[in-house]
C-alpha cells in the first residue's frame, strides 16, 4: 500500500536535505504537452547531485511513498504526471545540468540526467563531434527522459535510438543504492546489461542521474533534397534505392504527407513551403557525408534515376545549408501545426517496411466506417516509424468527436498489431498506453516485466501506473 508525500512525510524529508530542494509543485510539474492528463503532487524536489537523489528515495522508499521522476516535460504518454491513487513525490533532474567529462579521442560525453539534449549537442559539437539525437523539442527535452523513453528521433536510421548511444549509466534505484554504473566501453560483457533494462523503462524501475554517451565523428559535408513520390510504395522504392547508391551515407529519411503541408498553410504560413501546390506525399532525405564525396551530386544522381524509374515526379535540392535548414523547419514545424489543428487521436507506432503502404491504404477505409476525418501521416519511414494522427474536418473542433476517441485508437491499434507492428514506436508507454500493453503485449513478456519490477522496486513506489497498469506489478 503507497502512502501520500503528506506534510509529515516532507517535513522528515527535509531534514535529511539542504535547504531549498523541496519546493510546491508549479503547475509546469502537472501537465503533459497534449492536454490529456492532470496530474497531483505533495511536492517537487530538486536534488543537486546524485547522493541528494538516494537520500531523496531511500526514504521515499521507506515510508512507501511514490515517487514520479521528471525530466523535461515533454513525453507524450503521460509518463510524467501521475493523476490517481498516492499524492507522489515529483523528483525533478532540472538542476543536474552538468556535463561532467568529453572524450575527443574516445568520442564520449558524459552528461548529468538534467543537462538538455539541445546543450549536449552544442558540447559535443564544441569537442568537433557529434551527439545524433535529434528531435523537435530538443531544446526543452533532458537526457534523463529521453533515455528513460528510449527516444527516436529523425536519425534513427543511421544512428540508432537513444538506447544505441549510450556506453554506460549511473542509476539510483527504488531503494537509494547508487549502481555506478558510468563506464566508457564498447565491449563488456560481464553479465546481464542493467544499462538496456533501464534505458526504456520510463522511471519505473530506478532513477537515471548520468549517461556515458555515445559521440561520433561530424559528417565534413551535409546535403538536403525534398523529393514528392507518388506514395509511400514508391517512397520505400525510393529508400531502397538511395541505400543502394548512397549506403551509410544517409542520415534521415522523411515521409511527409500534403494534409501536413496543409495543416502548415492554414496554422503557419510563415513557415516557408517549398512547391507552389501541396503534393499528396513526399521525402525529405539528409545526407551527411565524407569530405570527398559531394551530396549534391549524390541526390541529383538520386533524383534522376528515381525519375527515371517513375518513383519521382519533382525535387528541390538543398543549395545551401541555410536552405537545408529550411527544409529541416518544415519537418519540425508539422508537429506544431497538428497541435494548432487539435488531434482527436494522435498514433506513434511502427511497422514492418514493407508493410507501411498496405497498413496507409487500409487504415483511412477502416476509419472512414466510423467518421469523416482529415489524417495526417507523416514521419520516420527509414526506421518504419509513422506517427498517424487523426483530425476533424475543417471548421469542427476535436471536442466533438471526443466520444469516438477510443474507438479510432481501437481501430489504428488493431490493424498495426494484426500486420505485425507495435503500437509504440518511439514515445514509450506512459499511463496512456498501458491498458494497450495489456491488450497488445506478449503474455510471457509481461510476467518477465512485473517479475523485474518487483525484484527492483518491491514496494512499488517508481512512477505507479506507467508501463504497468496499477495492480499488476
Amino acid at each position: 500500500m503507497l502512502t501520500s508525500c503528506d506534510a509529515g512525510f516532507l517535513s522528515q524529508l527535509s531534514g535529511l536535505l539542504p535547504p531549498g530542494t523541496l519546493a510546491a509543485p508549479e503547475p509546469r510539474y502537472l501537465e503533459e504537452p497534449r492536454g490529456r492528463l492532470a496530474g497531483q503532487a505533495g511536492a517537487v524536489a530538486l536534488p543537486r547531485n546524485v547522493d541528494e537523489v538516494s537520500v531523496i528515495l531511500r526514504a521515499c522508499h521507506a515510508a512507501h511513498v511514490p515517487v514520479v521522476p521528471y525530466g523535461g516535460g515533454t513525453g507524450l504518454v503521460g509518463g510524467q504526471v501521475a493523476t490517481t491513487g498516492a499524492v507522489p513525490l515529483v523528483l525533478s533532474l532540472e538542476r543536474m545540468q552538468a556535463i561532467r567529462d568529453i572524450y575527443p579521442s574516445e568520442n564520449v560525453l558524459i552528461a548529468e540526467a538534467g543537462a538538455v539534449l539541445a546543450d549536449v549537442q552544442n558540447a559535443a559539437a564544441s569537442a568537433a563531434r557529434l551527439f545524433p539525437l535529434s528531435l523537435a523539442s530538443e531544446g526543452s527535452a533532458r537526457i534523463g527522459g529521453l533515455l528513460a523513453c528510449n527516444a527516436g528521433g529523425v536519425n534513427v536510421l543511421r544512428y540508432g535510438n537513444a538506447r544505441d548511444l549510450v556506453l554506460g549509466l549511473e542509476v539510483v534505484l527504488a531503494d537509494g543504492r547508487i549502481w555506478n554504473g558510468l563506464k566508457r566501453l564498447r565491449k563488456d560483457n560481464t553479465g546481464y546489461d542493467l544499462r538496456h533494462l533501464m534505458i526504456g523503462s520510463e522511471g519505473t524501475l530506478g532513477v537515471i542521474t548520468a549517461a556515458s554517451l555515445r559521440l561520433s565523428p561530424r559528417p565534413a559535408k551535409q546535403g538536403a533534397a525534398l523529393m514528392v513520390v507518388t506514395g509511400p510504395d514508391a517512397a520505400l522504392e525510393l529508400l531502397a534505392l538511395a541505400q543502394d547508391r548512397i549506403g551509410g551515407g544517409i542520415s534521415a529519411f522523411e515521409l511527409i504527407a500534403g494534409m501536413g503541408l496543409s495543416f502548415l498553410a492554414e496554422t503557419m504560413p510563415q513557415v516557408r513551403q517549398p512547391f507552389a501546390q501541396a503534393p499528396d506525399w513526399m521525402v525529405l532525405i539528409d545526407l551527411g557525408l565524407p569530405e570527398a564525396l559531394d551530396p549534391t551530386d549524390a541526390l541529383e544522381g538520386l533524383f534522376s534515376e528515381a525519375h527515371e524509374k517513375g518513383l519521382v515526379s519533382d525535387g528541390v535540392i538543398a543549395a545551401s545549408l541555410a536552405q537545408r535548414k529550411d527544409f529541416w523547419n518544415l519537418r519540425e514545424s508539422i508537429p506544431e501545426a497538428n497541435r494548432h489543428i487539435g488531434a482527436i487521436s494522435s498514433h506513434d507506432i511502427s511497422l514492418p517496411l514493407s508493410e507501411i503502404s498496405t497498413f496507409i491504404s487500409r487504415a483511412g477505409p477502416e476509419l472512414a466506417r466510423i467518421n469523416t476525418y482529415r489524417i495526417n501521416c507523416f514521419g520516420h519511414l527509414g526506421d518504419g516509424n509513422l506517427h498517424y494522427n487523426i483530425f476533424p474536418v475543417a471548421g469542427v473542433d476535436r471536442r466533438a468527436h471526443e466520444q469516438e476517441r477510443a474507438c479510432i485508437k481501437t481501430c489504428v491499434h488493431d490493424l498495426v498489431h494484426e500486420m505485425g507492428g507495435s503500437v509504440s514506436a518511439e514515445h514509450g508507454i506512459g499511463r496512456l498506453k498501458a491498458r494497450d500493453l495489456v491488450t497488445y503485449g506478449d503474455p510471457v513478456k509481461l510476467a518477465a516485466m512485473r517479475a523485474i519490477k518487483h525484484a527492483l522496486d518491491p514496494h512499488g513506489i517508481m512512477n505507479p501506473g506507467a508501463v504497468l497498469v496499477d495492480g499488476e506489478m
